[in-house]
């Protein structure tokens, strides 16, 4: 399958899911090609940038399972070649 380039950022609004989330995270870490992490600790949330590299099957999965942690929102934009 072709790989595509992309964003996944991620809101955590509850930290009770962070250590699945980390999880979760090193499981994919062969399509990981950065991560940065903004604390807003103002609204309580913290966001989480990645930028990813892998087939459309690899990043829907690893957007799907964080997605199924309470309390945390990803979403995946994808770079069209």
């Amino acid at each position: 399958m072709e790989k595509k380039y992309g964003s996944i950022v991620i809101f955590v609004k509850e930290k009770g899911n962070i250590q699945h989330l980390n999880e979760i995270l090193t499981r994919h870490a062969e399509i990981i090609i950065g991560r940065q992490g903004i604390p807003v600790r103002d609204k309580s949330v913290n966001i989480i940038s990645l930028v990813v590299e892998g087939t459309i099957d690899e990043i829907n999965s690893l957007t799907g399972q964080l997605g199924k942690l309470h309390g945390i929102t990803a979403r995946a934009v994808l770079v069209k070649e």
